[in-house]
């Protein structure tokens, strides 16, 4: 597929998007991935980066091995996660200590769209479907539930604490910084950051790729075999997240990771048995603004022809 510079910018924007997700503990840069129109092409990226590309690259060229890779597509989306580790986030971690009612409603409003979004992928409701769709929000609202684990630091332990945090990043509904606070590996990971740890990081980073590789085949097999019950599956991951960022929450437990507070343990509550002031006319509206940004992204990405698609039965 041919992409100008105005699609790579674009793509660039989204993955900004996707790296501000991520690191708000609640909301997953694989549902930013999904409801930007990403998914399945970053899916088929990452799974496949394989030792098959060097051979590529040796007997047909760079260039060739760059374009097997979407060499172009990788550079603008994780450029763009980059630079929403060191600018975008800093905004939001502003405005969710500042304001949290009012971003994480605005939040809301983007992952609710987002569940009517995938489910609208699904052309044909069956008994398995919807069974899949209960487990899946079953499984999330589960997890967003768990209590956190005791801190651990083992090398060892660090390496599978990344691998299953970066699934978050292409898995939607669970946020890869939120799974590190369940792990107990959030403190170890957030401190070796601030410290320019770069054996721990390493270690992070090495279970990362390793996760990140594996999982994302296991996507792409199931997008290719099933479709139907993947997608199914995937909405009712949003779905049993929403739990997670409900705007109004009575904090039950907190801990501090250096000079930074993160809640580990809290119940959501109606506005009205809120413990301070609910700004709920002004967090309605904002989950009404993002619910219609993702509506209106919808309208723009139908405008598209539809001859891109025709070929691909999973869409």
């Amino acid at each position: 597929m041919q992409r100008s510079f105005k699609d790579y910018l674009i793509i660039s924007i989204k993955g900004m998007a996707m790296g501000a997700a991520d690191v708000v503990p609640g909301v997953s840069g694989g549902t930013i991935a999904f409801i930007s129109g990403i998914y399945e092409e970053l899916i088929n990226t990452i799974s496949g980066v394989q030792i098959g590309l060097l051979r590529t690259w040796k007997s047909e060229g760079f260039k060739a091995m760059w374009t097997a890779l979407n060499g172009n597509f990788i550079v603008a989306l994780l450029g763009g996660i980059l630079i929403s580790i060191f600018s975008v986030m800093r905004v939001t971690n502003y405005l969710l200590e500042h304001h949290p009612i009012l971003i994480w409603a605005f939040f809301f409003g983007l992952v609710l769209a987002s569940v009517y979004y995938v489910a609208k992928q699904i052309q044909k409701w069956t008994f398995n479907v919807f069974l899949f769709l209960i487990l899946g929000a079953g499984a999330a609202f589960y997890v967003t539930s768990l209590p956190p684990m005791t801190a651990a630091a083992s090398d060892l332990f660090l390496f599978f604490a990344g691998a299953i945090a970066i699934c978050a990043m292409i898995l939607p509904g669970i946020s890869g910084a939120f799974i590190l606070v369940l792990l107990g590996a959030y403190k170890t990971v957030s401190e070796a950051a601030h410290d320019f740890d770069l054996k721990t990081l390493g270690i992070v980073a090495l279970g990362a790729v390793f996760g990140l590789l594996s999982f994302s085949r296991l996507l792409k097999w199931l997008f290719l075999n099933y479709s139907t019950l993947t997608l199914a599956t995937l909405t009712g991951f949003i779905a049993g997240s929403l739990n997670k960022i409900w705007p109004w929450k009575r904090v039950l437990e907190t801990a501090e990771f250096g000079d930074k507070s993160i809640v580990i343990r809290d119940e959501s509550v109606m506005p009205w048995n809120f413990d301070a002031q609910p700004h709920t006319l002004q967090a309605f509206f904002l989950m009404l603004a993002g619910f219609l940004l993702i509506l209106i992204l919808e309208g723009l990405a139908e405008k598209k022809p539809a001859q891109e698609n025709a070929g691909d039965p999973n869409l």
